[in-house]
């Protein structure tokens, strides 16, 4: 067996970049030329294929995103037979992604899918972030509500590590925002607005679920509802209406 084989990528010896020679421009792109007619060439670092892929997957680990969730994609949410407001919500996570370079340091740069528990809201999210992650190399942190604060709640020594990651990754995605209770808790509520706020006045970008309408979590907390609205407004579906058309878990289950 060669030694190549001790190597993940045995292009660039899992350097992440080779070498190569490429021609030398003048000023004006043409190519410089020798005495003889023959072109110049130097040698450069390029970045190896795999490059890509490592940045990749150090971006997914750093994401927090369960194993379970690695493997939501667009593709595999059937938008067939489906409530109208489901496929919006479906087309409003494309858009958004085709959108995410233009828009990622404009003030209305995120994305919130409310209302009907069940109706994939979380499996379009994290079919975004994968492709944030995978396609154009962006940081993603997930952040489910509930779970994140009982961690938090268990040991405070993680928190300012913790809500730093939050205010300056890339991207924030919070997962069912206020679920489980019809008001949080004072120490949730500060600690979210804390982030948000943050985000907020630094263009950065979330992505957001929640049982919530926006005129729930208005209520709740204003200057927290309307910074929300302000940074999703353009990219925000409510998905309102029959339990049993919305829930897609539901649909094609027994009566």
């Amino acid at each position: 067996m060669g030694r190549e084989s001790q190597y993940d990528c045995p292009s660039c010896k899992d350097k992440g970049f080779i070498l190569k020679s490429v021609p030398e421009l003048e000023g004006d792109g043409t190519p410089k030329l020798w005495a003889s007619g023959l072109p110049k060439k130097i040698e450069t670092l390029i970045d190896c294929v795999c490059a890509k892929k490592r940045q990749s997957d150090h971006l997914m680990k750093f994401s927090e995103i369960t194993n379970e969730f690695k493997s939501m994609t667009f593709s595999s949410f059937n938008v067939a037979d489906k409530h109208e407001l489901v496929q919006d919500a479906y087309q409003c996570a494309i858009d958004y992604y085709k959108d995410f370079d233009r828009i990622r340091k404009a003030r209305c740069n995120s994305i919130s899918l409310l209302g009907q528990p069940g109706s994939g809201k979380t499996h379009l999210l994290t079919a975004l972030a994968n492709n944030l992650i995978q396609k154009k190399q962006v940081s993603v942190l997930y952040f489910p509500f509930v779970e994140g604060f009982n961690d938090l709640k268990d040991d405070f020594n993680l928190l300012e590590e913790k809500l730093t990651k939050m205010k300056r990754v890339g991207v924030l995605f919070i997962d069912d925002l206020f679920k489980g209770r019809d008001y949080p808790t004072p120490f949730q509520l500060e600690q979210m607005f804390a982030v948000i706020n943050y985000r907020y006045l630094n263009h950065r970008p979330i992505m957001m679920s929640s049982e919530k309408t926006v005129d729930e979590l208005c209520d709740i907390d204003e200057a927290l509802g309307t910074r929300i609205y302000q940074m999703c407004q353009d990219y925000t579906v409510v998905i309102k209406g029959d339990r049993k058309q919305l829930n897609h878990r539901l649909v094609g289950a027994p009566s």
